[in-house]
């Protein structure tokens, strides 16, 4: 049957009614996931259509799959990253949402502090175990949406719930059902989408959750989870690790709104950034985030990633402020107690550092040669260079202003008998036949030295 689109306002074909496969055995890809080999990206040389939403944001879940990671926040961690959250996100609240736990004192605490605060954004959701008492929680608490675990592949119904798909597929209808009795919206987590069996399962639900959400009046969000960062970018890709294709199915065959679309990555293949910026490309107005990219084994997709995968893609920033960014990132090193790798992309120390000496000359002279851009005006992290045998006393000054954050009078100069004495120990290292950059470490150690330690970092 044909049908004229209200999104394409092509005729298009509409009776593609995927029913579930309730198969005896799972299915579990073992062409693609081996186990005892790297897994494969098959292609099948099928292209879906590029359509970014008119809106897209970021969401966060730096409080619930973040903290599974790492130990505990307190609640007034929370409230402090949450203000930098609502601060970094901007007046239009680009940074839409941010998910809580509730089971314990300490979470219940942190809920009330952060809705104490009167911030329209981000958004309180929270992420519950599926039971009728956990939505009247969730509805007391005056917060509006939740997220449930809908697991999906084989995988998980099979080898974890020792359900079938018919069975797995019923006992997630009837949660769905009580959410919407306690007139809560649930954001169905389809965990481990990518090794699920698309067609067989994943539509077929995921329609039904259109119909009971239909039904009910109230919407539904689908969270579809690359739980363990199988998913891939590229187009042409076969499913089930196809984004693009996952995206465009959930939309084109499942009837899900871009604004209730969202994806959730992991970086274990180093594709966590792409994979969401593809999800936003493809159709999906949410991609789900922690600060730092901290999460289980290699972590989520890093929030300030996608703050710069936003300003790239829209040409703007549209409101949201950078420079919180680099606050985070102190915060978590000063108060949290994280370390931040060095050279992690735009909150690593060292990140915005040359060490070859031939680029520390060039940066010297005009920094844009060597720098991604203007890192002090963005993110107030001005360019550095590490010492070497050609850094001469003016960079050395510059890194111990730069390290130490002088600024006006407490500036040091060339001509300041700390950077002449950091100097001559300089030049004896590579006198005796040193090559490699001065780590920052022995700088520190050797300034704490001359200074009978009351210079730190």
């Amino acid at each position: 049957m044909l049908e004229l689109s209200q999104k394409t306002n092509l005729l298009e074909e509409n009776d593609y009614r995927y029913s579930l496969q309730d198969v005896q055995d799972p299915v579990l890809y073992r062409d693609v996931y081996s186990y005892d080999e790297i897994p494969k990206v098959a292609f099948n040389h099928r292209r879906v259509p590029m359509n970014m939403p008119e809106d897209i944001w970021i969401t966060d879940t730096s409080f619930r799959d973040g903290q599974q990671a790492f130990r505990p926040y307190t609640p007034e961690q929370i409230e402090t990253l949450f203000k930098l959250l609502s601060r970094l996100g901007g007046p239009y609240g680009l940074i839409r949402q941010t998910e809580f736990f509730i089971y314990s004192k300490r979470d219940r605490e942190a809920i009330e502090r952060c809705m104490a605060l009167g911030l329209r954004f981000p958004e309180i959701t929270t992420w519950i175990r599926a039971s009728r008492e956990d939505f009247r929680m969730v509805r007391d608490l005056g917060i509006r949406e939740t997220g449930i675990l809908v697991s999906c592949s084989d995988y998980h119904i099979f080898k974890k719930l020792k359900k079938t798909r018919r069975e797995a597929m019923d006992m997630y209808l009837a949660t769905v059902k009580d959410a919407f009795e306690a007139g809560v919206m649930p954001r169905c987590h389809l965990e481990d989408v990518t090794r699920a069996d698309f067609y067989g399962f994943v539509v077929p639900f995921v329609n039904e959750l259109m119909k009971l959400s239909q039904n009910a009046g109230i919407p539904v969000r689908i969270r579809a989870c690359d739980t363990m960062g199988y998913g891939v970018p590229y187009t042409e890709v076969a499913l089930p690790r196809s984004v693009p294709g996952i995206i465009y199915g959930l939309q084109h065959y499942s009837g899900v709104e871009s604004e209730n679309l969202e994806w959730h990555g992991h970086n274990d293949f180093y594709k966590a950034v792409a994979n969401a910026s593809t999800a936003w490309l493809y159709g999906a107005s949410g991609v789900n985030c922690t600060m730092l990219g901290i999460g289980e084994r290699t972590g989520n997709v890093p929030l300030e990633a996608m703050v710069m995968e936003y300003a790239s893609l829209r040409g703007s920033l549209d409101g949201m402020d950078p420079s919180v960014i680099t606050e985070i990132a102190e915060y978590y090193q000063k108060e949290i107690g994280y370390s931040v790798p060095p050279m992690t992309p735009f909150v690593g120390r060292n990140f915005n550092v040359t060490r070859a000496g031939i680029h520390a000359d060039g940066l010297l002279k005009d920094e844009e040669i060597y720098n991604i851009f203007n890192t002090d005006k963005i993110l107030h992290r001005p360019a550095g260079v590490a010492v070497s045998k050609n850094s001469g006393l003016a960079g050395i000054a510059y890194w111990v202003n730069r390290t130490y954050g002088l600024a006006g009078d407490r500036q040091v100069t060339k001509h300041s008998p700390l950077v002449q004495d950091l100097k001559t120990w300089v030049d004896a290292q590579y006198e005796d036949g040193r090559t490699a950059s001065m780590a920052d470490s022995e700088l520190e150690e050797k300034i704490t030295e001359l200074t009978n330690g009351e210079m730190k970092v």
